[in-house]
């Protein structure tokens, strides 16, 4: 198998181009900073990770932006810290302030001079406008969990999924290469649908799970980067330049 033989990459966009992890620990420092004791960032991000998962999960057709703020309550009422709705919200809205990591945009110019980029994101529409802005790239596609009315790993996104690149584009199962980091959202569904994979490990320096729950086993993966500019430099490399 070569990166060469695909003719679209399928997406996921948060922790694989757009830094989430940053950007949620960030949007938390005002209930953290009245939380003791101090918790590091990965202690934050997990205990996030449970209670995103967990409301995804019970709400599947709530925009993400709205399910944040949700999220935020949940997590002040766990360490019970009283909190205002409006700061809630602030952090639902908080998706535009999450940077891209440093080699997305340029890695995603690069790719798609070779393939259709779509991306299959758990964020809203708007949200996700925003998170584009900082990409700097068009993509053919972008099909988010507002659209399809449930949020990965469920079977219902990567149907949409299948569905829509063949009905949109004609591409079938074997043109696809599904990128992206957690092994949680996107992997192990990924591997359910006999989809080839190309993970970009943006934890491989880190301990823990982070921003996403853990696996039960481990997915498999036909491709293991630990950037998006080590993807690039692996086509470039496919094609002998």
């Amino acid at each position: 198998m070569k990166l060469t033989d695909f003719k679209v990459l399928t997406f996921d966009c948060y922790g694989t181009l757009i830094d989430w992890e940053t950007g949620i620990f960030n949007g938390l420092q005002p209930l953290l900073a009245k939380y003791k004791p101090t918790l590091t960032k990965d202690q934050a991000l997990e205990i996030f990770a449970r209670h995103e998962s967990d409301q995804q999960v019970l709400t599947p057709d709530m925009p993400y932006s709205q399910l944040l703020s949700v999220v935020y309550k949940r997590l002040a009422n766990e360490w019970a810290i009283p909190v205002p709705n409006a700061e809630a919200n602030i952090f639902g809205a908080s998706v535009p302030d999450w940077p891209e990591f440093p080699d997305s945009a340029e890695a995603l110019a690069y790719l798609k001079q070779h393939y259709k980029l779509v991306i299959l994101s758990n964020v809203d529409r708007i949200s996700f406008r925003s998170s584009n802005q900082r990409l700097k790239v068009e993509f053919d596609a972008i099909y988010s969990a507002q659209d399809i009315g449930s949020y990965k790993p469920s079977r219902r996104n990567f149907d949409y999924l299948l569905a829509h690149l063949r009905a949109d584009f004609g591409f079938e199962r074997e043109d696809i290469l599904h990128t992206a980091q957690s092994l949680f959202h996107d992997h192990a569904s990924a591997n359910a649908f006999g989809l080839a994979s190309a993970w970009i490990d943006r934890r491989h320096d880190q301990d823990g799970w982070g921003a996403t729950m853990p696996v039960e086993h481990t997915p498999h993966v036909d491709f293991h980067f630990k950037s998006m500019a080590a993807l690039a430099q692996a086509h470039r490399e496919a094609m002998g330049k």
